[in-house]
């Protein structure tokens, strides 16, 4: 099922009574990416409905995976409005599966504002455009099903459990059934797709699970079409006691700064 479809609906049950079909596990649980595109789907409709009149862009979007999520089994997502100022709109979410509380996102949503300060991006990709993605066979209980919606293209740091010594992940991605177009959820659900950093520098397939997700949006860059590749460098900032902290640029082709993205990762191994 396409991403779009299962915005259509989530639109249709109203956030309620949501069934995820195992093509977009990760394990056993739904894709992370997935969860935090269908929460933010619902909290920009709220603030299209709130301030009908004005546009109101996602400026940064914080999500806490709590517990695990199901696939093949009723979710629900609700809503909360905390505050509708007169430039910020600010939402609270839950997404819950037989009762318990398993995601928690909070984000903000602004106008464009008048600003004497304007600090141009800092950083671009340094990678040749892909040709094509790269080859990931689908091994099970290795490999997450939902990889099967994207293509990746990866250019510096190794896939996962190759004893690599490295700790960053360079490369790009796109869908590999192009939307009609591509939105916010869009973005969220496919900067999400990459692994860990340091997940390649183990020998053996281990657990790992994001326990928080910031990621920003600083609104200057062109949205890429369908079709296009979306450039990613990823770095470790921190790795120890089993938890690790990690930074994320993400590009359209011409080099316009989309998101910024950083990871609270529990690894297990």
């Amino acid at each position: 099922m396409h991403l779009d479809e299962i915005i259509e609906m989530l639109i249709n049950n109203k956030g309620q009574k949501l069934i995820i079909p195992n093509d977009w596990a990760q394990g056993r649980t739904v894709y992370g990416g997935l969860t935090a595109a269908l929460v933010y789907h619902l909290m920009s409709q709220m603030v299209v409905e709130n301030k009908p009149d004005e546009q109101r862009p996602i400026r940064y979007f914080n999500i806490s995976y709590i517990g695990p999520l199901l696939v093949n089994q009723t979710l629900s997502i609700d809503v909360e409005l905390l505050r509708a100022g007169r430039s910020a709109t600010q939402l609270i979410a839950y997404v819950k599966q037989n009762e318990k509380t398993c995601v928690v996102a909070q984000a903000c949503f602004g106008i464009n504002r008048a600003s004497k300060i304007n600090v141009s991006d800092r950083l671009t990709y340094d990678m040749e455009k892909p040709k094509k993605a790269t080859f990931i066979p689908q091994i099970p209980k290795v490999v997450p099903k939902f990889l099967r919606h994207f293509d990746i293209n990866l250019q510096a740091g190794r896939l996962p459990f190759m004893r690599s010594k490295k700790d960053h992940l360079y490369g790009w991605m796109r869908y590999k059934k192009a939307p009609e177009k591509i939105k916010e959820a869009h973005l969220i659900a496919m900067i999400d797709a990459w692994p860990c950093t340091v997940l390649q520098q183990l020998k053996l397939p281990a657990a790992a699970s994001t326990m928080n997700w910031n990621i920003e949006f600083p609104q200057t860059a062109l949205k890429p079409k369908p079709n296009q590749w979306v450039a990613y460098q990823a770095t470790t900032q921190h790795a120890s006691n089993g938890y690790v902290y990690g930074d994320a640029h993400v590009w359209n082709e011409a080099g316009e700064l989309l998101a910024l993205s950083r990871q609270t990762v529990g690894v297990f191994g």
